[in-house]
Order: structure tokens, then C-alpha cells, then sequence
């Protein structure tokens, strides 16, 4: 399984940017099956979670520092994931990661930088 992000870049605060991850390559397993979810890393933090989404149960795990302004979604037609960024702050600066996880098996994307910057 291959992913690959796009759609970061530099926004001023308050500004929006959508990223977008396609998936590719599923031989066992289809895409719907993943869950799938978002993680930022910052210079000299921990990488976490952001959001996650599966097919089933729709989305879940926003941390309070991104609830209400951030959203994610899944088509599992075009095995694509997106996270729509509202409102941005320049503390949501970070490289941000596509990741899917099945039963044991986890797969990351090479990430794409987002930085909120004046």
C-alpha cells in the first residue's frame, strides 16, 4: 500500500488549506476496510493524531486543539482521504501524515508541510 499527501503549503492565520491523500496499491484488503487518519508532527514534538475516520463509524478522535475546525472524510470510491483546515492558527504549523491502519498493518505517507505564517 502506497499513500501520497498533497495540498500543504503556506497560509496566513485564519486561511484554509484542504490536504488529500490517496491510497493505491490494495491487494488483501480494499480501502474501506482501513481506518484511516491524519497526524501533524511539529519541530521537536511528538507526532499525533488529528483525525480518524472509518468506514463504518464515521469520524472521531480530534483533539480540542483542532475540534470545530477541522474536518475529515473518506471516499472509498476514489481510496482518497482529505482533512479540511479551517481557521487557521500558526500553532498548526507541523508536517502532516496520512495514515492507514488493518488489522496489524499500518501504513504511512511521506507527509506535506503546512505552515500558518504572516
Amino acid at each position: 500500500v502506497q499513500l501520497a499527501e498533497s495540498g500543504g503549503g503556506l497560509v496566513q492565520p485564519g486561511g484554509s488549506l484542504r490536504l488529500s491523500c490517496a491510497a493505491s496499491g490494495f491487494t488483501l484488503f480494499t480501502f474501506s476496510n482501513y481506518v484511516t487518519s491524519w497526524y501533524r508532527q511539529a519541530p521537536g514534538k511528538e507526532r499525533e493524531l488529528v483525525a480518524a475516520i472509518t468506514s463504518a463509524t464515521g469520524s472521531f478522535g480530534y483533539p480540542d486543539s483542532v475540534k470545530g475546525r477541522f474536518t475529515i472524510a473518506r471516499d472509498n470510491d476514489k481510496n482518497m482521504v482529505y482533512l479540511q483546515m479551517n481557521s487557521l492558527k500558526p500553532e498548526d504549523t507541523a508536517v502532516y501524515y496520512c495514515k492507514l491502519m488493518y488489522r496489524g498493518s499500518v501504513y504511512w505517507g511521506q507527509g506535506t508541510q503546512v505552515t500558518v505564517s504572516s
